[in-house]
């Protein structure tokens, strides 16, 4: 058997790769600017196109201190937002002081069979260098067999000077599809940047 070896010459010749080495592919499908907004919603764009989709969020930073990030899914292109959720909700934090630290499960946040927003992100401060980052995955939304899952992790400054990472888990309770995808605060207004990406 004859062993290849790889060095920087033949590295940098390489223009393609082989078809069978694999890997997804991110494509940008939109992009929302908040500006004092109290929602922003994702109404197209969420079909059977791909089977993942991500959200990717930027310098949230809501007008109101010590509120929560949340979203919520629709079956009717936005006309209305309450869908069924069961999750889970944990989070980790450490504060500026190196005093308070702790890893918890997140028992106010967790929803069963709940029609609610989900809160994904809690406690944000709104002082002017406060902000909250992350990710939402979307699983299969346009299935009309199995429910359609979600994972979250994001981080956000909490209003007490906390770092605070956020996971979050579930899965919207319906065998119809979810078209569409909005994000607000428990109260305010906010400015950001939220991205929707397509994986294939």
């Amino acid at each position: 058997m004859a062993l290849n070896f790889a060095n920087n010459n033949s590295l940098s010749a390489i223009t393609s790769l082989p078809a069978s080495i694999g890997g997804g592919a991110m494509t940008l499908l939109s992009t929302q600017t908040a500006s004092s907004s109290s929602t922003i919603s994702f109404t197209s764009g969420i079909d059977s196109t791909y089977d993942e989709y991500v959200f990717k969020f930027y310098d949230i930073h809501p007008s109101t201190n010590d509120v929560e990030w949340s979203f919520q899914g629709s079956t009717n292109t936005g006309s209305s937002y309450g869908v069924s959720i069961t999750s889970t909700a944990f989070d980790a934090y450490h504060n500026e002081a190196d005093s308070a630290t702790a890893l918890s499960y997140a028992t106010d946040q967790d929803l069963a069979n709940s029609t609610n927003f989900q809160i994904f992100q809690q406690d944000y401060g709104n002082d002017n260098d406060q902000s909250g980052v992350g990710t939402l995955h979307l699983y299969s939304p346009s299935s009309t067999t199995f429910v359609k899952h979600f994972i979250s992790v994001s981080h956000n400054y909490h209003h007490s000077d906390y770092s605070i990472n956020c996971f979050r888990a579930g899965y919207f309770n319906t065998t119809s599809a979810i078209d569409a995808i909005q994000f607000k605060f428990s109260s305010g207004t906010f400015d950001g940047v939220i991205k929707l990406y397509g994986i294939s």
